[in-house]
């Protein structure tokens, strides 16, 4: 299996698992540049009470503590969902080489939806962007979960 597979499986993963806890169901991961997995997570607004705790950012928090420094030069994120714009700010401000996202969000997303914040001149570093990666069941989840709240 590719590599962008297993990373985005993990992340998958952890989606699943926010979804048990009640959080919407996104998951992410940062890789180094050497492929070691810094760290992963899924959000947890809810059981945080932290308007901020979506899945990118706590990852981000928690490779960063890993590395010793605000910066993840080199580094991958993978996450099941298109990055909000406060988490696309804070990619760019992380330094990350390389985002892979699965589904495309046009309600919320802030990579190539809505505000489309690696294109603002205010946008200091810019990540290579790789969309749909195993979009389909991370589109599956965030449905079921939608469509058991509504139930």
């Amino acid at each position: 299996m590719h590599p962008f597979s297993n990373h985005m499986q993990i992340a998958l993963n952890e989606a699943a698992a926010a979804g048990e806890r009640g959080e919407v169901p996104v998951g992410s991961v940062v890789v180094a540049a050497n492929g070691e997995i810094l760290a992963q997570a899924g959000n947890r607004t809810r059981e945080l009470n932290d308007p901020t705790a979506h899945a990118e950012i706590l990852a981000l928090r928690a490779a960063c503590a890993v590395v010793g420094s605000e910066r993840l030069a080199g580094a991958d994120l993978y996450v099941t969902l298109e990055p909000c714009p406060m988490c696309a700010a804070a990619i760019a401000n992380a330094r990350i080489a390389r985002l892979y996202y699965g589904a495309s969000d046009p309600k919320s997303g802030g990579v190539e939806q809505g505000p489309c914040v690696f294109t603002h001149p205010q946008c200091h570093h810019v990540p290579e962007v790789y969309e749909g990666i195993r979009a389909e069941p991370a589109a599956a989840l965030l449905k079921r979960f939608f469509e058991r709240l509504r139930g």
